[in-house]
């Protein structure tokens, strides 16, 4: 079977997370890092069905998508700035 091995610097990314979200909420924060070790499990049947989505929350509290990233692309392709006119 295959094993999710949390690396020591992904547990501290939970932990900030855990602590940040606990600080208003801490059954929210419980909530979440629940919901993101469950998350993870998918891997274990679908190594490579990882996606990233980038979004921005703006001030007006709606949500621009700004780019969706499928685990198995070269992220590189995507994060070069010769591509976009800025």
């Amino acid at each position: 079977m295959v094993e999710l091995n949390w690396t020591l610097e992904s547990e501290r990314w939970l932990r900030d997370i855990f602590n940040y979200i606990s600080i208003d909420n801490p059954q929210a924060a419980s909530a979440t890092i629940e919901s993101i070790y469950e998350m993870a499990q998918i891997l274990k049947t679908f190594p490579e069905s990882g996606y990233r989505i980038a979004y921005l929350i703006k001030p007006d509290r709606n949500i621009d998508i700004l780019g969706v990233f499928h685990g198995s692309l070269d992220m590189d392709r995507y994060l070069k700035e010769d591509k976009y006119d800025l």
